[in-house]
C-alpha cells in the first residue's frame, strides 16, 4: 500500500507543476470600493507593467495621462502622493504642501522602504494604488495633475488600471492639492 500512496503523491506533484501561471488580478478591495462609491470609471486590463512609462506604452496613452502613485512618510504620518508620471517629486515643495495641510512644519519627508510599504498597505504582489481612502490615508495631488480632464490610475494590481475623470478622483479621495511636481530632466549621453 505505501507504494500506491507514493505514486499518487507523484501524480499530484506532477499536476501541481503543470498548472499555468494566472494573470495578475484586480484587487477585490478596489472593485468593491469603486462599486460602492458609484463613481464612473473604466477598468483597463493590460499586460503586467511595473512602471508608469510601461503603462503608457502598453495602453497607448501619453505619459502625463498616467497618475504616478507614491507612498510618502512625513514625520510620523503617511500620505498617498499623486502626480503626472512625466514629473518627479520636489520633496522640499511637497513638505511645504503637507505642512499647509497639517498646520505645522514637516521636519523629514521620505519614501519608506518597500517592506514598510508592503506591511502598511498589506500588499501581496501588488503596487501602491491611487486610492488612499482604502487604507485610511490622506491623498495629496500635484496641482498640474488636478488640471487634467481624465487620467489612468494604479489599481494596485500589476495587470489592471482604472481610468476616470480627475475631478471625480479628487472628490472621491478627498484629495488636497499642492504644487510639488517638477519636470523630469533627462541627461543625454554624448557619444564620442
Amino acid at each position: 500500500m505505501p507504494k500506491k500512496n507514493n505514486t499518487n503523491k507523484q501524480k499530484n506533484n506532477k499536476k501541481i507543476k503543470q498548472k499555468k501561471a494566472t494573470a495578475p488580478k484586480l484587487p477585490k478591495k478596489v472593485i468593491e470600493y469603486l462599486k460602492k462609491t458609484g463613481v464612473p470609471h473604466d477598468i483597463i486590463e493590460h499586460k503586467t507593467v511595473y512602471t508608469a512609462y510601461d503603462a503608457a506604452q502598453t495602453m497607448g496613452k501619453k505619459i502625463n495621462e498616467i497618475a504616478k502613485s507614491l507612498l510618502v512618510k512625513a514625520d510620523k504620518d503617511y500620505y498617498v502622493v499623486i502626480l503626472p508620471a512625466d514629473k518627479n517629486v520636489d520633496f522640499d515643495k511637497l513638505g511645504k504642501s503637507i505642512a499647509k495641510i497639517k498646520g505645522k512644519g514637516v521636519k523629514t519627508i521620505k519614501i519608506p522602504a518597500e517592506k514598510i510599504v508592503q506591511d502598511l498597505l498589506r500588499l501581496k504582489n501588488e503596487t501602491v494604488s491611487a486610492f488612499g481612502q482604502l487604507h485610511k490615508l490622506p491623498v495629496i495631488a500635484d496641482a498640474s495633475f488636478a488640471k487634467l480632464k481624465k487620467a489612468i490610475f494604479s489599481s494596485g494590481g500589476l495587470g489592471h488600471s482604472v481610468e476616470m475623470k480627475v475631478a471625480d478622483y479628487l472628490d472621491l479621495e478627498k484629495a488636497r492639492v499642492g504644487s510639488f511636481g517638477v519636470k523630469k530632466t533627462i541627461k543625454k549621453t554624448i557619444k564620442q
